[in-house]
């Protein structure tokens, strides 16, 4: 979430920001430019990609398209040149993690786990102690 507030403080990002941005790398991001025609980041003149928010927008949109719906490239050019409805696809429900942050989160749901277990064993300690105290 933090990702999205920050993509809308600013007009203008690097390639290495749309890449922490979108989870995407940066030779992705070339490739789709020479193959989408709506993708077109401003270049300065030492030829640094600059892209907009706009931009990033039809990334999410190119991402979606390609590895959530499964598109080949062709038919998610066609899919952008129609201008179809991507309500569905919507920017603040769509979140991209970074692998580093994925596997973070991944090593806290393994430590969470780990820890329900071993509650789970002394709740089940802690009850037959007591069934064995209302025994005597």
């Amino acid at each position: 979430m933090i990702r999205e507030i920050k993509a809308k403080t600013k007009y203008y990002y690097t390639i290495s920001e749309v890449c922490k941005i979108t989870g995407l790398k940066s030779h992705v991001l070339r490739f789709w430019e020479k193959k989408f025609p709506q993708l077109h980041p401003k270049r300065k003149k030492r030829g640094n990609r600059y892209f907009t928010t706009e931009d990033i927008e039809i990334i999410k949109k190119i991402k979606y398209l390609l590895y959530d719906k499964k598109f080949t490239i062709d038919g998610a050019k066609k899919r952008l040149k129609k201008g179809s409805d991507f309500s569905e696809m919507t920017s603040s429900k769509i979140l991209y993690l970074s692998d580093a942050q994925s596997n973070f989160l991944k090593k806290i749901k393994n430590e969470l786990n780990q820890h329900r277990g071993a509650l789970l064993l002394q709740h089940l300690g802690l009850a037959r102690w007591s069934e064995s105290q209302d025994l005597n």
